[in-house]
């Protein structure tokens, strides 16, 4: 009812606005009249008192009298200037006509094809209505204000973040769990959830802090499916498909059978195994000893990533003297791509595709490798 009165005050203080401009006359006809009028007559005055002085003929005095008195009945009477033009008052009465109509038939349209009928409802009273009546972006709206100003609910960024992940809202994502893992402690499915947040932002690359949170998840739950799914993706991702193949099977032999993870576990230990038969025989890899890995995680996060990036050039100044080591090339692709030089990786997918020979096994092991990347040759 509110809006209703406000909008009708509104719409007559428009109208008059307008309407008075309009409806009033003008005021200089008149005015103008009368003092044309005074001035014929002090015009007379002193015609009689030069004629009494002898300073003008008679028949003079006799010829400007009767041009005076010509001029004094035209404004009397109104004359050119005294009466309102037709054209004039027929634009007051149209302009009148419109500035009625336009509130009238706008009101009127509304009446008939809008919703007079439903009450108002300001941001504030959706938020605060029933969750299950409310949209998706409503109730994330409501959780964000919250959040806002309550920035160490630890429960409310534990609902936030699944939520995000699955809007795709990957970067909010991995900040709301880790807000909740501060808050609210470390558990197998928070972290297993930053981890694919972290994985999902870097376009599918599993990185090192995305494994270094999965790793995590399986030290408070050891069958945690996602951090199992994903670091085996990340033995893929390195190229070393035996150890990939015998984490989806120790993966495979642990879910029960109805579980969402078994299908797609089940699909990348065939398309493992069908790369391993590909590929023939492979080599044993070497990774790092124990104790260097510890040595690695006992840095602080600046000397790690120079550490990783000398490593890298190093293995990329080793390639330049000798390409023709496939798994080099994979190494040194997916290392570009871990420390977010997606631009460096192309061009060592490239340099690694030409040197291996787009046509040979070797190249098109390398090129389905770079495929699960996220590269391909076509790039």
């Amino acid at each position: 009812m509110m809006f209703w009165i406000v909008a009708a005050l509104l719409t007559l203080g428009a109208s008059l606005a307008v309407l008075l401009p309009l409806a009033s006359r003008p005021k200089g006809d008149s005015g103008g009249n009368e003092h044309d009028l005074e001035v014929y007559r002090d015009q007379l005055s002193e015609l009689d008192r030069d004629m009494a002085r002898g300073l003008i003929a008679p028949a003079d005095a006799e010829q400007a009298r009767a041009e005076i008195a010509r001029r004094i009945i035209r404004a009397g009477s109104g004359g050119e200037g005294g009466s309102v033009p037709r054209f004039a008052t027929s634009g007051r009465v149209l302009g009148g006509v419109a500035v009625l109509a336009i509130p009238l038939i706008s009101w009127g349209l509304y009446a008939a094809i809008g919703s007079p009928d439903v009450p108002s409802q300001p941001l504030q009273e959706r938020l605060a209505q029933n969750p299950a009546d409310g949209s998706v972006d409503e109730l994330i709206a409501r959780a964000e204000g919250h959040l806002a100003a309550n920035p160490q609910d630890g429960r409310g960024w534990d609902v936030l973040a699944p939520v995000y992940l699955r809007l795709g809202r990957f970067d909010e994502a991995a900040t709301a769990y880790r807000n909740a893992i501060r808050l609210e402690g470390s558990t197998a499915t928070r972290e297993a959830g930053l981890g694919e947040a972290i994985t999902d932002a870097g376009e599918g690359i599993v990185s090192s802090d995305a494994q270094r949170a999965f790793e995590r998840a399986l030290k408070l739950e050891p069958t945690q499916p996602k951090a199992s799914f994903y670091l085996a993706t990340a033995l893929v991702q390195d190229g070393k498909m035996t150890e990939a193949a015998k984490a989806w099977e120790a993966m495979l032999a642990l879910l029960p059978g109805d579980s969402p993870w078994r299908s797609p576990t089940e699909q990348a230990l065939a398309e493992t195994r069908k790369r391993l038969a590909e590929a023939g025989p492979q080599k044993p890899s070497t990774g790092p000893t124990q104790t260097e890995i510890d040595a690695v995680a006992s840095m602080s996060p600046t000397d790690r990533t120079a550490m990783i990036e000398t490593m890298v050039a190093g293995l990329d100044e080793k390639l330049r003297e000798n390409p023709n080591d496939p798994e080099g090339w994979m190494r040194l692709v997916r290392s570009y791509l871990v420390l977010g030089k997606k631009d460096d990786a192309r061009t060592a997918f490239n340099r690694g595709l030409s040197a291996l020979g787009a046509s040979t096994e070797d190249g098109r092991k390398f090129a389905d490798f770079a495929a699960t990347l996220g590269l391909s040759a076509t790039e």
